[in-house]
């Protein structure tokens, strides 16, 4: 097994990705701001690779220490960009188990990224997949005080190059910084939202 190297984990790599998108996809420009989108990840070391465990809790119980992790490098990456939207996501290596990825994405482990971005009333959409190095996962976004504006309910595809490797769990959290470009699909808005509650 990896010494750790952060609490009790063994992260292998950081990953941080930047979309900014200028205009939709039939070429109309921003309603407003144009759209950032950050992914912060971590290729983590899954202990309980290529074996069965009914105990997960060598991943879920110091998960808030990821998590206080992940929400200090969403706020470096947004650089004072207030963000929206959230969802989570993992991809677990092929000699681990689609629950071992669940067991990175407890509330344990969002409550500390819901902090570092100004509060969350809504949970956090999330999925995961059990994929080779390189696969690509969809992380649904919502907007993170309210779940019902349609307006925010959005993905952004990735893959993760060289991760996850057999043993390993990519764990992701994805932000946006508004809903779709042009939503017109009605319902509650994110501007109704903030006039309601005073949240940002």
């Amino acid at each position: 097994m990896p010494a750790a190297n952060f609490g009790p984990y063994h992260v292998r790599k950081w990953f941080t990705h930047l979309e900014e998108v200028l205009a939709n996809e039939t070429g109309q420009l921003p309603d407003g701001a144009p759209i950032r989108r950050i992914v912060i990840a971590a290729a983590v070391h899954n202990p309980y690779a290529g074996r069965y465990s009914e105990d997960l809790s060598d991943i879920v119980a110091k998960s808030d220490e990821l998590g206080r992790e992940f929400g200090r490098r969403i706020v470096e990456a947004a650089a004072g960009t207030p963000m929206q939207s959230y969802g989570k996501a993992a991809v677990v290596g092929v000699s681990g188990e689609y629950e071992h990825g669940n067991a990175f994405l407890t509330q344990l482990f969002a409550d500390p990224v819901r902090e570092a971005v100004g509060g969350g009333k809504s949970w956090v959409p999330s999925t995961g997949k059990v994929a080779a190095a390189g696969g690509t996962i969809d992380i649904p976004l919502a907007h993170k005080d309210a779940l019902y504006v349609r307006s925010n309910y959005d993905t952004i595809s990735i893959a993760f190059g060289d991760a996850p490797r057999p043993d390993e769990v990519v764990v992701a959290f994805a932000f946006a910084s508004r809903g779709r470009l042009h939503a017109r699909l009605g319902g509650l808005t994110a501007d109704e939202v903030r006039g309601e509650d005073g949240l940002r």
